[in-house]
């Protein structure tokens, strides 16, 4: 279960089924701040940023070393990649979403404008979709859905939900945004709508910070 210090979101968002009656979701593997006042993740160590664009902004909090693997994925569809592995070096934008979800529909502008403007610079994002409905599961639906919505980055489908659960725990959430940095360290992590300009922040402060 990834890190608990996350920035809410206040237009809401759909929660996922709580899992089978009795299963009882992991422990987080490392210990985080809760969300300081103003909803801004608190704590995590500053690296040396000294002559970096960046060097005034407060660096994203690691809320945790490591990310659970991409498992039980049924293909990718825009994407020579099949692994998070594949995109170190890179700071990664994963997003969990389904294309029934509306607060899902409503990143999606926010997101082009996120990839249109840093993807030249190192940004790589990654949809990993995870339907709540039967009509959602079919990779053709998928297909249709991002072409009429104007998904234009990879997507790894998660149709039994099974990265989904790994990277939430119970309950698990759409959309949930997670930030990597180029080591793969988690440095941002919003359930819902909003917080756009924490995570542009984020982004930029990453892809300052250089390899």
């Amino acid at each position: 279960m990834l890190a608990a210090a996350v920035l809410a979101s206040a237009s809401g968002c759909s929660v996922s089924d709580a899992g089978p009656a009795g299963e009882t979701p992991p422990p987080p593997s490392v210990e985080t701040a809760a969300p300081a006042a103003g909803g801004e993740a608190a704590g995590g160590p500053e690296p040396d940023t000294a002559g970096s664009p960046a060097a005034e902004a407060d660096p994203p909090p690691v809320l945790r070393q490591d990310t659970p693997p991409l498992v039980g994925i049924d293909g990718w569809l825009q994407s020579d990649v099949t692994s998070l592995e594949e995109l170190r070096g890179s700071v990664v934008v994963v997003e969990f979403w389904t294309f029934g979800c509306y607060n899902c529909r409503n990143r999606i502008p926010h997101t082009q404008e996120l990839y249109a403007e840093h993807r030249g610079r190192g940004l790589e994002i990654v949809g990993v979709h995870s339907p709540e409905f039967d009509y959602e599961r079919a990779p053709e639906a998928v297909e249709d859905a991002m072409e009429r919505l104007g998904v234009d980055w990879p997507v790894a489908l998660d149709t039994e939900r099974r990265t989904f659960r790994a990277w939430q725990g119970r309950p698990a959430y759409w959309p949930r945004t997670y930030v990597l940095d180029r080591q793969g360290r988690v440095r941002f992590d919003h359930i819902g709508e909003g917080a756009y300009e924490e995570l542009e922040a984020a982004v930029s402060f990453l892809l300052a910070e250089g390899p």
